[in-house]
């Protein structure tokens, strides 16, 4: 509400707010070759991404690499993807930790009932051995 005030726009029915549609189309090519996504620039991305893949491979991308430098791209690859990850705070790794432990003790009794009324029946059916 507060924010529909600061831009200067009406309180009133939501339906003014609505997208309008032109039906008026547009002459650019560009937009018919281009994917159309509500996302971002994930989709033209992945086109051109695409269209490097089916491009003939050079000597250069076809030679190999010795072992210490397969190693080092490992291991550049490896920082790259850990640098991507989103690490939780002290507060969510705290939850997350106390709902796992909450978690296996539930199940470790659970599992640990069955075993003791298992052996007890079998024990009840063929008989105590003594």
């Amino acid at each position: 509400m507060a924010d529909k005030k600061r831009r200067g726009e009406d309180a009133g029915d939501d339906r003014l707010h609505d997208e309008v549609v032109d039906d008026v189309a547009d002459d650019d090519a560009t937009d018919a070759e281009e994917p159309v996504s509500r996302g971002g620039t994930a989709t033209r991305s992945r086109a051109k991404a695409e269209s490097a893949d089916s491009r003939p491979k050079t000597k250069t991308d076809t030679d190999r690499v010795g072992l210490f430098g397969r190693i080092a791209r490992f291991i550049r690859e490896v920082v790259a993807e850990l640098r991507k990850v989103i690490w939780p705070t002290r507060k969510e790794l705290l939850t997350y930790t106390a709902v796992v432990v909450a978690f296996v003790a539930v199940m470790l009794t659970i599992v640990a009932g069955l075993d003791f009324a298992f052996a007890k029946g079998v024990l009840w059916v063929f008989g105590n051995p003594s």
